[in-house]
């Protein structure tokens, strides 16, 4: 199943925007903008992460909400 045709693994309707390289849970690999954006500002970001579509949205989500001084990893494909 392609990035397009899937939805969030959280919210079950979302675009997928960014999908977790290292899970805790695997059920939960695939985040909409929304669930993605909870999640930052909730403080539990993802760490290991890759952007879909070749646009930076979660990178920005971090830039403007995370205050954590924690190192994140972009994976390349």
């Amino acid at each position: 199943m392609g990035a397009h045709s899937r939805k969030c693994d959280w919210c079950g309707s979302g675009t997928p925007i960014v999908r977790d390289m290292e899970p805790v849970n695997s059920d939960y690999q695939y985040w909409c903008e929304e669930c993605a954006r909870a999640l930052v500002i909730k403080g539990d970001p993802i760490e290991t992460y890759r952007e879909l579509d070749g646009e930076p949205i979660y990178g920005r989500l971090l830039d403007e909400h995370c205050t954590l001084k924690r190192f994140y990893s972009f994976a390349r494909a």
